[in-house]
Formats: C-alpha cells, sequence, structure tokens
C-alpha cells in the first residue's frame, strides 16, 4: 500500500473519531449545563432525583411522557400546561408554569439532561432544533 492512500486512511479515521469526539464534548456540555438549570428551576416541584412528589407533580425518573414526548416537554419548559397529564399510567391534574425566559440553548440543555437523567435515555436536544420545536408548540 502506498504512503499516499496510508495518509488518506489515517486522516479519515481522525477525522471521523474526531467529530464522534466533538459530539460527545457537545453532550456533556449540555448535559453539565442542563444539571444546573434543572436544580435552579425543576428540582423544588420534581425533586433532586427526578421521582416528583407523590400525586401532586409528575416524576421524570423513568418516565414514559419523556421518553414519548420529548419536543412537548421543550413546549412545556416554555410554556407550562394547565391540562391534566398522564405519566406512566398515573394522571396529573396541578398547572405546572412555564418558564419563558429560558434562551433556546437552555431549553436544549436542560431538554437534553432531563431525557438523559434517572433512568430515561433519550437524544440530545441540540440547540439548532429548538425553533421549529417551540414554533409548533401549542401554549396554554
Amino acid at each position: 500500500m502506498s504512503r499516499h492512500w496510508l495518509w488518506c486512511g489515517l486522516l479519515c479515521v481522525c477525522c471521523v473519531g474526531g467529530s464522534q469526539r466533538q459530539t460527545d464534548v457537545q453532550f456533556q456540555q449540555y448535559y453539565a449545563e442542563g444539571e444546573g438549570l434543572y436544580l435552579q428551576h425543576c428540582a423544588n416541584c420534581h425533586q433532586t432525583n427526578g421521582a416528583g412528589l407523590g400525586r401532586v407533580y409528575p416524576p421524570l425518573a423513568n418516565s414514559d411522557y419523556i421518553k414519548d414526548n420529548a419536543a412537548a416537554v421543550v413546549c412545556l419548559m416554555k410554556y407550562g400546561i394547565k391540562d391534566e397529564l398522564v405519566v406512566n399510567g398515573v394522571r396529573y391534574n396541578k398547572p405546572m408554569p412555564g418558564i419563558p425566559t429560558l434562551t433556546n440553548l437552555e431549553l436544549a440543555e436542560l431538554a437534553t439532561y432531563i431525557a438523559n437523567s434517572w433512568g430515561n435515555s433519550g437524544p440530545m436536544v441540540h440547540v439548532s432544533a429548538v425553533p421549529a420545536i417551540i414554533e409548533n408548540c401549542n401554549p396554554q
């Protein structure tokens, strides 16, 4: 094999590996920032462990709602909810206020943290996806 092809192959491996590392780094940044935002804005009701509070505030831990409604979670954080919500088969009727002051980046970080904590295994919500998600929200 010529040196030229060897260098080309090595360059391709480095580019692919570097891209993967960049994604991992970005995920870790979103996750860490999201944790701080969660503690600041959400933990008082949903608890630091995501367990919620009885039948008053729904759990985020191992939540079927989080798993099945990733975009809706961004809408809930931005605008809140007044309607009934069913999480893991339990109905919750207490309104949740939105946090309209959160930036698109903060919404992405917070959604990424919640989607990947306490037994949840979801996607990273990238800041570039948030404007389209918000545009399709139905504020209550």
